[in-house]
C-alpha cells in the first residue's frame, strides 16, 4: 500500500471513531437534581453513556446486560467516581430512563 493510501485509511478510521466519543446536547433528569440541560456522551457500543452539566454531578451508566447496568457519579471536578447502590434497569415506559432496584434513584437522558 502506498504511503498516501495508508495515511488516508488511518485518517478515515480515526474519523469513524471520533463521533462516538463526542458529547451531544441533551435534556437530562435525575431524581436528585430534576430536569436540566446536559451533555450526553456515548461510551461504548453497548450503549453505556456519560452525562455532564455545569453544577451537577457527572453520571456514568455502564450497561452490563440487555436493559441492565451500573451507575457511578463524580460529585466534584477531579473527584473520585462513587458507585451508586443497586443495579439499574431500563424503564419500559421511557427507554431513555434507568432506575435503581435498591433506591428510588432514576436517571434519564433524551
Amino acid at each position: 500500500m502506498n504511503p498516501a493510501r495508508a495515511t488516508f485509511a488511518a485518517l478515515l478510521a480515526m474519523l469513524m471513531v471520533v463521533p462516538a466519543a463526542m458529547a451531544k446536547e441533551a435534556r437530562c433528569f435525575t431524581s436528585d437534581d430534576g430536569e436540566y440541560s446536559c451533555d450526553f456522551q456515548r461510551l461504548d457500543e453497548a450503549g453505556s453513556f456519560r452525562i455532564t452539566a455545569v453544577g451537577k454531578p457527572t453520571f456514568e451508566l455502564w450497561i452490563e446486560a440487555d436493559g441492565q447496568g451500573f451507575v457511578s457519579a463524580t460529585y466534584e471536578k477531579g473527584g473520585r467516581s462513587v458507585p451508586l447502590p443497586g443495579t439499574y434497569f431500563r424503564a419500559k415506559k421511557d427507554r431513555a430512563c434507568w432506575k435503581s432496584d435498591a433506591t428510588e434513584t432514576e436517571i434519564c437522558a433524551w
